[in-house]
């Protein structure tokens, strides 16, 4: 079955059997990235844990398309929660140890940022969001992307774009209702 199968399936029939095939897929890059990002293996066994249980949560609470990836961004997340709650945060993979509040109000405006961003992906037409994640956060080519999607090239060139558009829009929408209140 493929990752997105067995989601459908866990979500219509709650079967634990689901969760734990994704865990025998996925457990090691789960705490290989945790790994990456927190240094301490105790940190990245806690984190590793953690998303495994909340995963039935989640799997009913979100529409995920490309679980792998979502997993990624997912774990990655965890991470840096955990790292911010002590202090530390991540710059271009890099730990880095926060000294001063200006230091940590800057991450934090950076993460908002990021999540936004993410938000407004999540509210993107379905094929303008399948495509905007293959380009940016897969790094696939147009070419790659209709092939995969057997799609016409035209079409995801328009996708990508119009996607863009979208979500500068919602982006700028939200933060013209932030400067209203």
């Amino acid at each position: 079955m493929s990752d997105e199968e067995l989601i459908l399936l866990y979500k219509q029939k709650q079967l634990s059997i689901c969760i734990g095939i994704l865990y025998e897929r996925y457990g090691h890059l789960v705490m290989g990235t945790s790994l990456k990002y927190l240094k301490k293996i105790e940190d990245a066994q806690d984190v590793s844990s953690k998303i495994f249980e909340e995963l039935p949560l989640k799997i009913c609470k979100h529409h995920i398309e490309f679980f792998k990836s979502w997993l990624y961004i997912v774990t990655k997340n965890e991470c840096f929660q955990l790292l911010r709650k002590k202090g530390q945060a991540f710059i271009s993979d890099l730990p880095i140890h926060l000294s001063n509040e200006e230091e940590k109000d800057e991450i934090l405006v950076k993460e908002k940022q990021i999540s936004l961003l993410e938000s407004a992906i999540d509210d993107l037409k379905p094929e303008q969001k399948k495509c905007i994640q293959l380009f940016f956060l897969e790094e696939k080519s147009y070419q790659e992307i209709s092939d995969f999607l057997q799609i016409p090239l035209m079409k995801v060139k328009s996708f990508i774009q119009n996607g863009k558009r979208n979500i500068k829009i919602q982006l700028e929408e939200l933060k013209e209702f932030k400067n209203e209140k």
